[in-house]
């Protein structure tokens, strides 16, 4: 990675990214090193002060990145991580944050509607999830950007998938250790829901899940492994007990089947056990 960019690195560890530019932030500014750094997920992450190093060389850096970690053990995610600030004041830009993902390495459910002419739109940081492949996204920074922009679309999709992740319980407040700020964020959403359930039509579905767990409470400033929930409701489906899954799958495949398209490959439908009349 550094004789392809021209820089040399700093770190080259498993650290928490505030904790990294932190230690690191100070001896980058000397050097014009990159902080390169991971964590337990498969990623590898670029950090840069923005006053050192331009958004566009990060950008680059991360392009290239992205292409040598390939093949069999392919990293999934390559992310740039730009900050600002002073020694002993470093904060991320996060709103410069930017991330290459590999694609997926199978045939999705968005690919399935894809094929089918069926609309697909991605809120919040969806597009990072598929690589942005068969996907209209925007990418928004915040939750309240989120809700702002599921409104518009429960207001104007007449058919199709709408995919949104409200970032902040993960970036801001769960990997920070933020209790107040995660309480804060789920006394928000209470408050949205109201306003986004009144919009639901007659042939919506609703599902609300998570694909991991980041407890605020614990040490660790890493996912976690609880269960996480799976919500699904919708004027035409009955409350019944979906019990614990056996994959996050059986959310695509129940999706493929409420839109008609061919089965995917992975998972288990619970759409009949779901509605009220036959599909």
């Amino acid at each position: 990675f550094a004789r392809r960019t021209g820089r040399g690195w700093l770190g080259n560890k498993a650290a928490s990214g505030t904790a990294i530019i932190d230690e690191l932030g100070a001896a980058h500014l000397e050097t014009g090193d990159w902080i390169v750094y991971t964590s337990a997920d498969s990623v590898f992450q670029v950090a840069a002060h923005e006053e050192k190093v331009p958004l566009a060389e990060l950008y680059e850096a991360c392009r290239k990145a992205r292409e040598m970690l390939s093949g069999e053990h392919a990293v999934s995610r390559v992310i740039a991580r730009p900050f600002v600030g002073a020694p002993g004041a470093f904060q991320r830009a996060s709103h410069h944050r930017k991330d290459f993902s590999i694609e997926p390495v199978g045939r999705t459910l968005v690919d399935a509607l894809a094929e089918q002419g069926i609309p697909r739109f991605g809120i919040g940081k969806v597009d990072d999830l598929f690589a942005a492949r068969n996907l209209t996204s925007t990418h928004t920074p915040t939750n309240g950007d989120a809700y702002r922009l599921l409104r518009d679309a429960l207001l104007g999709v007449d058919l199709g998938l709408v995919f949104a992740n409200v970032i902040e319980f993960d970036q801001s407040w769960g990997h920070r250790n933020d209790v107040a700020g995660f309480h804060q964020g789920l006394r928000e959403l209470d408050t949205e829901l109201e306003g986004l359930l009144a919009l639901v039509r007659p042939d919506d579905v609703v599902a609300f899940t998570a694909d991991h767990g980041n407890d605020p409470t614990t040490p660790s400033t890493d996912h976690a492994r609880e269960n996480v929930p799976l919500l699904v409701f919708g004027p035409k489906l009955r409350p019944v007990d979906l019990g614990q899954r056996a994959t996050f799958a059986d959310l695509g495949q129940t999706c493929a089947e409420c839109f008609g398209v061919p089965p995917l490959a992975a998972g288990t439908s619970f759409l009949g056990d779901v509605m009220r009349e036959a599909p």
